[in-house]
């Protein structure tokens, strides 16, 4: 259970990694003082070793699995996994089992997340019935339960009926709910399972067009344009993706999107020895796309990044690569790949990070109490960073329960060494170091 009227000093912190070091005094969860604190009675200190503050990071897609795959991730697990990223607020997916289709279903997801006080779990709720594609699941009934579903999607399948994408539109536009989609026209993908291309093709693998993404991305964007809403586009994996996405953009349609980190790391290139950890969906596609999605990350064509953290047994991963289920890991790695590819290349700076990693994911999802400034009278919803931290990714190592790990045996130099829900200590690295002993 969360802990309540946390008071604390943080120190030796810089935010968004400017200026010399400074400590953050927090009172009752929130931040009352940023310059060195000194000594306080009945206050915790936590030495952040000179590391980087930032925002606690927002993940607005995330499968906790639960309920119904316990065996592969529960909420418990998730939530740790996540705290240990960083992250102090994520979004989990409705394809559950059952289906988060329904009030109860989410506030049990909800309740579960408030419970265990490692992460603010908001569960998002399906655009349609069991994810069938044909009845439009009670916008209003779950947004007004307990759980405030403010967020719908049908991902792992996309809504591919154009009139029924259309009345869900409509409805969210009047319940005033976020729509996310799941890009892929299901008649271009059947059968598929790696991106279509050389590699593919030289492997044996049924391809998985880029058409089949980006024809839904330029669909839903014209029926938002028409008929209202908020559009939200999940993981964009191809070039067209984001230049569709720019146009729509400049057209004043209302549609945002996402990137994966491991769509802006890894390209199809691995698949050469048909290992199922490197199945996902959308595919991993060429270096001309991750080229591409990172420029369109930069420039603010792509709003955020999310993990679409997919945790799976290993029985699920270790068959042919045709039959491998889709997903991968990404709540712990997530922010060590952002900052190789961006901050330590010199792309970009911890400004940017905040930005595409806990602000903009926080009001894209209406999340009033995260993302904020690093500022006196706003919530300590913070993250410590080590841009100087060597570490290995290793699957056995990580805190969920499943290990289809795509980074395994990779170096990175960034890591997560503390992170605070309301003030509250979430995760502490020394600690989780020692726990793994």
């Amino acid at each position: 259970m969360e802990k309540k009227n946390v008071n604390l000093i943080i120190t030796n912190v810089r935010p968004y990694g400017e200026g010399d070091p400074t400590d953050i005094t927090v009172e009752n969860g929130m931040i009352t003082a940023i310059g060195k604190a000194g000594k306080k009675d009945g206050f915790d200190v936590v030495d952040g070793n000179g590391g980087v503050l930032l925002p606690g990071l927002v993940d607005m897609h995330v499968h906790l699995r639960e309920p119904g795959r316990e065996h592969t991730e529960t909420i418990e697990t998730g939530s740790r996994a996540a705290a240990r990223g960083g992250f102090t607020a994520v979004m989990a997916m409705a394809n559950t089992q059952p289906v988060d289709d329904e009030p109860i279903i989410a506030e049990s997801i909800y309740l579960k997340g408030r419970e265990y006080g490692l992460v603010d779990v908001h569960p998002i709720g399906s655009i349609t019935k069991g994810l069938e594609g044909k009845t439009l699941t009670e916008f209003g009934l779950m947004k007004n339960s307990m759980a405030h579903v403010t967020m719908f999607s049908d991902d792992g399948k996309c809504v591919a009926n154009s009139q029924i994408m259309r009345r869900a539109l409509e409805y969210a536009a009047g319940t005033d709910v976020l729509l996310a989609q799941h890009c892929e026209d299901p008649l271009l993908t059947e059968g598929a399972c790696a991106h279509e291309g050389p590699v593919a093709g030289k492997l044996g693998l049924r391809g998985w067009p880029r058409a089949a993404e980006e024809s839904i991305v330029a669909r839903d964007m014209l029926l938002t344009r028409d008929y209202g809403g908020r559009l939200h586009l999940c993981h964009l994996s191809t070039t067209a993706s984001a230049d569709l996405v720019k146009w729509g953009k400049e057209q004043g349609i209302n549609v945002t999107a996402e990137v994966t980190p491991h769509h802006l790391l890894l390209t199809d290139d691995l698949l050469v020895n048909y290992d199922g950890i490197f199945k996902v969906n959308p595919p991993l596609r060429e270096k001309h796309d991750t080229e591409s999605l990172r420029q369109a990350l930069l420039d603010g064509t792509i709003d955020v990044v999310a993990t679409d953290h997919a945790p799976h047994a290993a029985e699920d991963k270790c068959v042919e690569f045709q039959n491998a289920r889709p997903g991968m890991l990404g709540l712990e790695t997530s922010l060590a790949i952002i900052a190789e590819i961006f901050v330590r290349s010199g792309l970009a700076d911890w400004r940017f990070v905040a930005k595409v990693m806990s602000e903009r994911p926080a009001e894209i999802v209406r999340l009033a109490d995260q993302g904020r400034p690093i500022a006196v009278g706003e919530p300590a919803n913070l993250t410590v960073v080590d841009p100087d931290r060597t570490w290995v990714s290793r699957g056995d190592n990580l805190a969920s329960k499943a290990s289809n790990n795509p980074y395994e045996g990779m170096e990175f130099h960034t890591r997560v060494t503390h992170t605070f829900l309301r003030g509250a200590l979430t995760h502490s690295l020394e600690e989780a170091k020692e726990s793994s002993k």
